[in-house]
Formats: structure tokens, C-alpha cells, sequence
């Protein structure tokens, strides 16, 4: 499996004076999600957590909504012409009788550790996909200032962020502001699929109770893979799109932008932040 970070030559300056030393950056490597032997998606990813990334995007785009569902996940051998294995092909089997949904040039997408699912922007879509329609009626409430420290403790458990200043990250954490999981990824995007995939393999979905925390921006394809994980909850520390908030506003989600300490903006399901 290739490595979460690599090392490369860098020329530094720093008050005028230049020195050469080595940089510790994080890795970037393509992923091919494949269901049941057919292609289905390439990401760019940071290695590591590849079978819940996969797991996390299946649930994502309605196809998975239990670890029962799933018979196997595995790397796929011989993924280059000498034979030897990147590590970088991933295939998700689907457990006998669940439905294989129709892998079409609609649905077979490229997605960069940027953009996420592009094309997917369909508020109806995912209303009638997810398989946790229940958020709404969540009654899950947080305290405004246990919501405030969430993005410190966030911040204090990105290891891979200490060493190479690149990655994004996504938290899981209750109500009271306990970290239940932490995952890091070069796309944002990622980080989420691997926390909703290993809760998958977990039996916890859906994620009723939940605050979902990532450390950029709430982007619609987000609070997408946030909706059909079944989280009520979900802040961002930058700012939301519109179509972010209208499928929040849609959905009974409390969506929570430019969290920063006691600081933010509650842009949807704001009788659920307690003050």
C-alpha cells in the first residue's frame, strides 16, 4: 500500500537566507473503485482507509446502507502490466440478492480531490436515494459552546496535518463533544467517505446522534454523503455553497458554517444548537 506521506527536495527561504532540505508532503494517488469486478469511479486519494473510502462512497451513492450488504472487499491483483500490485484498485462485492444498481456513463464519474461528485447536483436525487430519511425527526440538541471547541480538538488529533500542512480533515464526534472517529485526506470529500465507511463496517449506521465536522468548506456533495449516512449534524469551519444550504433546509439537517470558537453562522436546523 503506498505511503501516507513522501519526502522531496525543497529549495527554502526564509528572511532572505536559502538552504535545500527535504519537505515531508502528503501523498496523492489515484483509487479505482470498482463493484462487483465493472469500474465504477476514480478519486484522488491519500492511501490508507481504501476499503471504507470504497464502502463510504457506495453508501454515498445509495447502494450500500449496511455492512451486511457486502461480501468482500479486497485489492485487485495485477493492476499493472508486470503484474505486481498498486494497491490502488479496489473492489467492493456486493452480498447475494442486493440489488446491483445500472454502472452507466451517467454514473461511471471521475472525481478529483477538489470537486467530489460533480454532476450530482440533484436535490431530488438524493431525497429519494438515502436510505436514512429520518433526520428530521433527529432530537438530537448540542450546546453552542461544546460545539465551539469541537474544531480545536479536531485540529489537536490531525497528525498528518502536523507533518505536511496539506491535508483536509473530517471528525465524528457525540453531542457531548467526544471524537469518535478522525480521518485525513488530500480531498475533503474522502475524508467523509472513509468516516461514513468505517462506520459501515461498524453497524452504525445511520449516524442518528451525530455531529459530522470537516475542516474546509461545506460543499453540496458533503452534505450529500452527510444525508445519506443519516447525520443531523454537520459544521464546517469555512463557509457552505447555496445549493449545500438548500439541500440541508431540504433535508431537516442543522448545517453550522465558519465554525470558529464561540463563532459561527447556523445556516439551517438551528433549534437543534442550544445557547
Amino acid at each position: 500500500m503506498g505511503r501516507v506521506t513522501e519526502r522531496r527536495r525543497v529549495v527554502r527561504i526564509r528572511n532572505g537566507v536559502e538552504g535545500i532540505r527535504p519537505d515531508t508532503l502528503v501523498a496523492e494517488e489515484p483509487l479505482e473503485i470498482r463493484l462487483n469486478g465493472k469500474p465504477l469511479a476514480i478519486t484522488m486519494r491519500t492511501p490508507g482507509d481504501d476499503f471504507a473510502l470504497a464502502a463510504g462512497f457506495l453508501v454515498s451513492e445509495g447502494v450500500l446502507g449496511s455492512a451486511s450488504e457486502v461480501q468482500a472487499v479486497t485489492y485487485c491483483e495485477g493492476a499493472t502490466e508486470d503484474g505486481s500490485n498498486t494497491y490502488n484498485v479496489v473492489n467492493v462485492q456486493l452480498a447475494a440478492g442486493v440489488p446491483v444498481p445500472d454502472i452507466t456513463l451517467e454514473r461511471n464519474v471521475y472525481t478529483t480531490s477538489s470537486c467530489g461528485l460533480c454532476g450530482k447536483a440533484s436535490l431530488d436525487a438524493v431525497r429519494t436515494a438515502s436510505r436514512f430519511p429520518g433526520i428530521a425527526d433527529d432530537p438530537v440538541r448540542i450546546p453552542a459552546d461544546v460545539l465551539g471547541e469541537l474544531p480545536d480538538r479536531l485540529r489537536a488529533s490531525q497528525k498528518v496535518f502536523d507533518r505536511t500542512g496539506g491535508l483536509h480533515a473530517a471528525g465524528l464526534f457525540t453531542a457531548q463533544g467526544e471524537l469518535l472517529d478522525l480521518r485525513e485526506d488530500v480531498g475533503r470529500h474522502n475524508a467523509v467517505d472513509k468516516i461514513v465507511g468505517r462506520a459501515l463496517q461498524s453497524g452504525l449506521l445511520p449516524l442518528a446522534g451525530a455531529i459530522l465536522l470537516v475542516s474546509g468548506r461545506a460543499s453540496f456533495e458533503l452534505v450529500q454523503k452527510a444525508v445519506m449516512a443519516g447525520v443531523p449534524v454537520l459544521a464546517a469551519v469555512s463557509a457552505p455553497s447555496s445549493l449545500a444550504v438548500d439541500l440541508a433546509l431540504e433535508s431537516g439537517m442543522t448545517l453550522v458554517g465558519f465554525l470558529r470558537g464561540p463563532d459561527m453562522n447556523i445556516y439551517a436546523g438551528e433549534e437543534r444548537i442550544t445557547r
